[in-house]
């Protein structure tokens, strides 16, 4: 069954690949002088790099030849900026612990982070809420320029430059995958040609680079996506008062979340998924009629009806009666005095999902495999997560001596992250459509829904799992 699964995908390779004009299975000539390395990562964002870190720090990985192809070039931070980067990622403590198996968090530890303890998610439309908190209020998760991450793992592979080699500037054009069935003058490796013209192979390509990922379609698996009707803004906001802000906020307004996310005691980032029509004129408005906009969206009731809240007030006290435990109280978010000085950008937002993670000696992580609406704060922690299996699998392959890109190990991974992320994207589409309406019947539905959640502790203890936040792109 499994012989049959490998021949049936690389079947199907080849016929996508020839629509566009990258090349498939040529005949070896000449490529013999080529570099052989064990693993080549595409995309030197902050998965890949994370991937390429996670192998060069893998004990089982020391006798193997590491590449990480990034397009940019090395970001080199060589002094922390006073004024917090815009774009930020909602660390879960899963990533932080991944981060800190090969050294990378102690850097952010030592530059600048924020731990956030409580969440509060609240409908614009009626009274009902959900707070997250912990009894021992542990960190829940931690609020992360993506500049201090990115140079927290950048040092990370300066330190192992001896196993892991990275190309900055470097962009690969084209692929040669290896023969389903191999002959004499045939090679068993992934060949990859750069921009440059010169050539490299790899026994393993895992395709890091993004959401419009050129491994993904020259390899041709198919990718089920659509854009959103939204964009997402984000800014980095000053607070009207100092407080602890340990804090993470978010809104449901009509027209899509708003998230206020802890950035120290006086700041906080802004993510704001709102139609493309309001987000640029959010972008394009002055600094007074912008804060005024922040703070209505977090504390205007103008699109409560009495009837909701009727109707909410009832099950409340229903839920009192029937489970009279202790419920977390309402907190007010903090009020917004202004706004950095070009902090503002928008983004389109948009769904997608890969319909293989891997085929023979190919493996998709982050967005390249997957891309979902910010809303859950889940995009760069669903990368992080591909990461920590596809490095456990890869690790027990070389430990046991197999190949590399085998599809007995890779299936592994894809099984793995298939189930744990396609629950994740229909949960968070789900989420995105129906808080998107003002219909009295499913605002009813979802405030009744808020409220049983919030009383009940396993309820929420599953929820707790999945902290909101964002990643900004």
């Amino acid at each position: 069954m499994a012989a049959r699964l490998v021949v049936s995908r690389w079947a199907a390779a080849p016929v996508a690949a020839r629509a566009g004009p990258l090349v498939t299975c040529r005949r070896w000539s000449g490529a013999a002088a080529d570099t052989v390395y064990d693993v080549v990562v595409s995309g030197g964002g902050l998965v890949g790099a994370a991937m390429a870190c996670a192998l060069g720090y893998d004990i089982h990985f020391r006798d193997k030849k590491i590449l990480l192809i990034e397009a940019g070039p090395k970001k080199v931070l060589e002094k922390l900026s006073e004024t917090y980067s815009n774009r930020v990622s909602s660390i879960s403590p899963g990533s932080a612990t991944l981060l800190s198996s090969f050294g990378a968090w102690d850097h952010i530890c030592n530059m600048r982070y924020r731990a956030f303890r409580r969440m509060q998610v609240w409908d614009a439309c009626s009274e009902a809420l959900i707070m997250f908190d912990k009894d021992n209020l542990d960190d829940m998760g931690y609020i992360v320029e993506n500049d201090v991450i990115m140079h927290a793992l950048t040092k990370q592979l300066e330190a192992v430059s001896d196993r892991v080699t990275v190309l900055y500037r470097s962009k690969a054009v084209s692929y040669t995958w290896p023969c389903p069935f191999l002959m004499a003058d045939s090679s068993p490796w992934v060949q990859i040609t750069l921009g440059d013209g010169s050539t490299l192979q790899t026994k393993l390509l895992i395709g890091a680079d993004g959401h419009n990922s050129g491994v993904r379609q020259a390899a041709g698996i198919p990718n089920v996506s659509w854009n959103y009707d939204q964009s997402a803004v984000v800014a980095t906001l000053h607070l009207s008062e100092a407080t602890e802000n340990n804090v993470a906020w978010q809104r449901f307004l009509p027209s899509g979340p708003i998230a206020l996310l802890p950035l120290s005691d006086t700041l906080s980032s802004l993510v704001w998924s709102t139609s493309h029509e309001h987000a640029a004129e959010l972008v394009r408005m002055d600094e007074e009629q912008f804060v005024d906009a922040v703070n209505s969206a977090f504390w205007s009731d103008a699109n409560h009806t009495d009837f909701v809240d009727s109707a909410g007030s009832l099950l409340q006290h229903a839920l009192a009666l029937l489970r009279p435990t202790k419920v977390s109280a309402r907190q007010l978010p903090p009020s917004v005095a202004r706004v950095d000085a070009k902090s503002r950008v928008l983004f389109p937002l948009g769904w997608g999902h890969a319909a293989e993670y891997v085929r023979p000696r190919v493996a998709l992580i982050g967005d390249a495999a997957h891309r979902v609406h910010p809303l859950a704060g889940q995009g760069v922690n669903m990368g992080f997560g591909d990461i920590s299996s596809l490095a456990h699998h890869l690790s027990s392959a070389a430990f046991n001596g197999r190949d590399l890109g085998s599809m007995s190990h890779l299936t592994g991974y894809e099984t793995e992250r298939q189930r744990h992320n396609t629950a994740l994207l229909a949960a968070t589409d789900l989420l995105k459509r129906l808080y998107s309406t003002r219909a009295t019947p499913l605002v009813l539905l979802r405030t009744w829904g808020l409220q049983a959640t919030n009383a009940v502790s396993p309820l929420k203890v599953r929820g707790c799992a999945r902290p909101s936040g964002t990643r900004a792109h």
